[in-house]
């Protein structure tokens, strides 16, 4: 590669002017605001320093005593060849390095070099092919000043002719550092001219000022120093002036998406092409063709040009995200997921290079922040690319949710009513006018965009902070919470519950000071054992009553005649009891099916509907309290309860026998009406085992379903059986659910699938899991004989024996969410050998271990423990 060769450089350095001193001094002008012959003389100015470092390292300054090491004159330089001379030309240009005078024995060569320069049509001319070549006429491409699949091709086929792949190389750098050059290149129709290109771009909505500003200073240092008329010759294609601008739709764009995928297939085999599009992107802004780029998860784009890529692409307006996501919405699954590894490998590289804790806040790393804004645009597409059901919502309850009273004292003090802009929202949702609850089945799982590298760093206490705060300076990943796993969600939810108890217990002290009423910061539950919904729930309801702010005050449950103190182990146990009754069959509340071992709704109860509105409160306090409850519901439920109806496909788990009829009927190739002799009318049994008819349609029973109205019969009785038919009781479940997490982050941060999971907790028990994570106190350690006795006899109970050791030792027989790995068990040496059986302490999951002569003894204590243990007592 000669002088002439390197001169078009597609990584110019937006500005350079030459200080007194014979350095290079560059100062970033807003080309708004510049003189465009300043402009020009800048540009070359910067091509003329970049020409003599370039010099300066391929032949040296002629003195041959030169110190400077990076000139090849210097006794200790190490030839390079001429395109490493280039690329490093440019990198001392940018680090403003150390440029030599040239020896008088060079002046004459600078001197012609200057001269020859001097009459250049451009800033940075392409290289001069051999004269005699059949293609003269194109050899330098100066006039290419943006792309087609067909110039690329031309120049590609020019270039292989010659073995010479430095013209494209330049080309590409050129248009692919210019967002002008880029607006033009790959579209659908026939460019427009610049004045109209102008005024489309004054319009264009989806443009941040910022980035606009930054990529016409690229572009100004990038392109070649011709005159801004000269991008109106096309390779031969003249532009039309008259071509109109078409309005685009949403989710259309004006590029040729597959003609760019083409290019980059082509191209992407060479690697030195491949380096130019590296050097470009550094100073692109944001556009689609740079997302076909297959090889963007490389490791030669994850230190700096990704990051950049990512950072320019968070800072568009909230319309030009939604265009991406309907546009990508439209890809299919494996470019989807390489979208999504590529940025999920930049979040993941970042995070394990740098050592993030509560100092070095993973929040502040810029290139972490802006890959997951990315990966939201992608989270987005993948749901509206995915099966959608945008029809079938609950309807909002008729009656607000009543007020608390201690309100009007929040505002004698000057503090602002809590949930005044209602639940929070995400913006990009909106614009795009659907929810993550709308997609059925997304084109990739939910689980692929979780981190979990991210998810280990992440301080929760501070994200979130920001999260509440809603600072524009600080970012919080609660506002991305696809990125996180169920455990790091849960723990601020924990976090949002546990600060709501605390400023209703602050409010409840000032309450009492104004009024002078009894003091009373928790929500307290004196219960009888053997009386417990009784009492519960007609405590519960005078509070729904009377004073709702109440239910979000810290649980204190208080069994009567017994001594035990509720820090959290009591509350369990109360949860526990309540849903053994609320779900006994013999009530009558609910129904239960022995196939799927799930309860729903009795439609025919004969309990009002406040008895359904205090079970949903009693599931609000579990959530509120970081309770798991032993219930279990089809996963519609979770799905009414985040506002999406029941539908002929939630029928599969809620009642598969009729699911699998309801498929049949759909699926039937003969004459349904001849064949089946049904009608619209359907019959269901009642609380006594009573038929009960049903028209779906008036006068149901007189209209057949045919092989063309099947699918509307198969509609109404789904949406009969899940939604009218217990239409009541389901609505005030709900309304008592919500009195409690109105104003909880819950829809927001969790899917239905994870709302079960908080409630019901994981139903898989690895008790090795707990093993590894279980700490030792009094005197106790892992290697002490007592414990891996213990262990040993653990590991040999069964199932049904293991969950009543859960239940003994923290108060429950579930999991919590992530699994007992996340369980924090202590087993505690209570004394020497002893007939005294094994006690826990479950609020603190503490198991207090006796240290037994022999295994066998242990075995037989441990067992009489955990099957006849009930109620408390004080040690």
């Amino acid at each position: 590669m000669n002088s002439e060769e390197k001169e078009d450089c597609e990584c110019a350095p937006p500005q350079a002017e030459t200080s007194p001193a014979g350095g290079p001094n560059r100062e970033y002008v807003e080309p708004e605001i510049e003189n465009p012959e300043a402009s020009r003389m800048k540009r070359a100015a910067a091509k003329h320093l970049i020409e003599r470092y370039y010099h300066q390292l391929t032949e040296g300054c002629g003195n041959e005593s030169c110190s400077n090491s990076w000139c090849a004159s210097s006794a200790g330089f190490t030839r390079m060849d001429n395109n490493a001379a280039a690329v490093k030309a440019l990198e001392l240009y940018k680090l403003n390095a150390k440029l030599c005078d040239p020896h008088p024995s060079k002046k004459v060569t600078a001197s012609a070099h200057l001269e020859s320069s001097a009459h250049s049509n451009s800033a940075c001319s392409n290289r001069k092919l051999n004269h005699k070549d059949v293609h003269s006429v194109r050899d330098n491409f100066k006039d290419v000043n943006y792309l087609t699949e067909e110039k690329v091709y031309e120049i590609l086929n020019i270039c292989g002719e010659k073995e010479d792949y430095s013209p494209l190389i330049r080309v590409l750098g050129r248009v692919f550092s210019s967002a002008e050059g880029l607006v033009q290149s790959f579209r659908r129709s026939k460019p427009h001219t610049k004045e109209e290109l102008k005024s489309l771009q004054g319009k264009d909505e989806d443009k941040d000022e910022d980035e606009k500003e930054s990529a016409a200073c690229s572009a100004t240092a990038m392109e070649e120093d011709s005159p801004a008329s000269s991008s109106s010759s096309r390779l031969g294609e003249g532009s039309s002036g008259d071509n109109d601008v078409q309005k685009l739709g949403p989710d259309e764009v004006s590029v040729d998406i597959e003609a760019v995928r083409r290019v980059y297939e082509r191209l992407l085999s060479n690697e030195k092409i491949e380096a130019a599009f590296l050097n470009a992107l550094v100073y692109l802004s944001p556009n689609v063709e740079l997302m076909e780029n297959s090889n963007l998860h490389s490791p030669e784009y994850l230190e700096i040009a990704l990051p950049q890529f990512c950072k320019a692409m968070s800072k568009l307006p909230l319309a030009a995200l939604a265009k991406l996501a309907r546009l990508w919405s439209h890809y299919s699954t494996e470019q989807i997921r390489r979208m999504v590894e590529t940025f999920q490998q930049l979040i993941t590289y970042k995070v394990i290079s740098n050592e993030f804790n509560s100092r070095n806040l993973v929040n502040d790393d810029d290139a972490v922040v802006a890959s997951t804004k990315c990966l939201k645009i992608v989270y987005y597409a993948n749901v509206l690319g995915g099966d959608l059901d945008t029809e079938h919502n609950e309807d909002e309850d008729e009656e607000p949710l009543p007020e608390s009273s201690e309100l009007t004292l929040q505002e004698l003090l000057g503090e602002e009513r809590r949930n005044k802009k209602g639940p929070r929202v995400d913006p990009l949702e909106t614009e795009l006018g659907i929810r993550t609850n709308d997609c059925r089945r997304p084109l990739i799982a939910f689980e692929e965009f979780v981190n979990e590298p991210l998810n280990e760093v992440l301080e929760m206490d501070k994200d979130y902070t920001f999260f509440k705060v809603e600072t524009e300076n600080k970012f919080s990943f609660m506002t991305c919470p696809f990125i996180l796993n169920a455990v790091t969600k849960n723990l601020g939810l924990y976090y949002d519950n546990r600060i709501r108890m605390y400023s209703e217990r602050r409010i409840t002290v000032l309450y009492s000071l104004v009024q002078g009423q009894q003091l009373n910061p928790y929500l307290r539950l004196k219960v009888r054992r053997d009386h417990i919904i009784d009492d519960a729930l007609v405590r519960l309801e005078m509070i729904a009553m009377e004073n709702p702010a109440d239910l979000k005050k810290q649980l204190y449950v208080e069994f009567e005649g017994e001594q035990g103190v509720d820090e959290g182990g009591v509350s369990k146990e109360f949860f526990q009891l309540v849903v053994e009754e609320i779900f006994n069959p013999d009530i009558g509340m609910f129904t239960y099916d022995e196939r799927t071992k799930l309860f729903w709704f009795n439609p025919s109860s004969l309990e009002n509907e406040g008895q359904y509105t205090l079970i949903g409160i009693v599931l609000g306090l579990a959530i509120y309290n970081n309770c798991i409850l032993d219930v279990h519901f089809p996963m519609v439920v979770y799905r009414k309860l985040m506002g999406k109806k029941g539908t002929f496909r939630d029928l599969a788990d809620a009642n598969p026998v009729l699911y699998q009829s309801l498929k049949e009927l759909l699926e039937y190739e003969g004459s349904v009406e001849d064949d089946m002799m049904i009608t619209f009318q359907i019959s269901e049994t009642d609380l006594f085992g009573n038929p009960l008819m049903h028209d779906l349609r008036e006068n149901g029973d007189k209209i057949p379903v045919t092989n063309e109205n099947r699918k509307e019969f198969v509609a109404q009785y789904a949406e009969y059986m899940l939604n009218k038919s217990v239409e009541k009781q389901f609505k005030a479940f709900r309304r008592g659910f919500h009195m409690v997490t109105n104003e909880s982050p819950l829809k927001y941060l969790f899917r239905p699938e994870e709302i079960e999971l908080l409630i019901c907790g994981s139903r898989n028990l690895d008790f090795l899991a707990l093993e590894e994570t279980t700490e030792y106190d009094g005197g106790y350690n892992r290697d002490s004989r007592i414990i891996k006795e213990f262990w040993e006899t653990l590991h040999s109970f069964g199932e049904e024996q293991k969950r009543l050791f859960l239940q003994f030792t923290t108060g429950t027989d579930r999991a919590p969410v992530g699994g007992l790995g996340k369980l924090k068990m202590i087993i505690a040496k209570n004394g020497p050998d002893t007939d005294r059986l094994p006690t826990s302490h479950t609020c603190f999951n503490v198991l207090l271990l006796p240290e037994y002569n022999n295994m066998e003894k242990l075995r037989e204590r441990l067992l009489k423990a955990i099957t006849y243990a009930k109620g408390f007592g004080m040690l």
